[in-house]
């Protein structure tokens, strides 16, 4: 399965939302979150991009074996890559960003396929016929190799982020 990253300062960013609304900066509050989305924007988008061109091989059909255009129309990868989604919440215990997919806008065939594509073997029937399998490698693993990537980058953001908020309450 595809986990989700979290940025938390947890304990920094509960308290420091606490001294904002006693403090009444609605402002603020608005303006870190918007910052918070803001940095990660390019780890959404690069997550996106890295689906959408990972190639996806197959064993190759046999010869004399027929084969013919998909029967469905919509493309795999880019469905998928439109399901990722940030969120920032700024509420007590689930404080910071979140960047994930959203199995819940994917087709129902669709469901389990973010994590099949992360390991790398794609196992599916052919045309639908259940006694007919077909097996796809791509290559492993596109959700875990960018979030590695780009969490330092968006552990500094959001700790510059809290600092410039942190220094305008003082």
């Amino acid at each position: 399965m595809v986990a989700d990253i979290r940025i938390l300062g947890t304990g920094q960013l509960i308290e420091l939302q606490r001294r904002l609304r006693a403090a009444g900066h609605e402002n603020l509050r608005a303006s870190m979150q918007r910052r918070v989305r803001h940095a990660a924007e390019p780890l959404r988008d690069d997550l996106q991009q890295t689906l959408r061109s990972t190639p996806i091989r197959s064993q190759g059909r046999a010869s004399g074996k027929r084969g013919g255009p998909s029967p469905t129309t919509r493309p795999l990868r880019a469905t998928i890559a439109a399901a990722i989604r940030i969120s920032v919440r700024n509420t007590s215990g689930a404080a910071g960003a979140r960047v994930w997919v959203d199995r819940s806008s994917l087709p129902p065939d669709l469901k389990n396929m973010p994590g099949v594509i992360n390991e790398g073997r794609i196992r599916h029937p052919v045309f639908g016929n259940r006694r007919r399998w077909a097996t796809q490698w791509a290559q492993p693993p596109w959700w875990d190799t960018t979030m590695r990537r780009h969490r330092p980058r968006m552990e500094r953001e959001v700790a510059r982020v809290l600092d410039d908020v942190r220094r305008r309450l003082e």
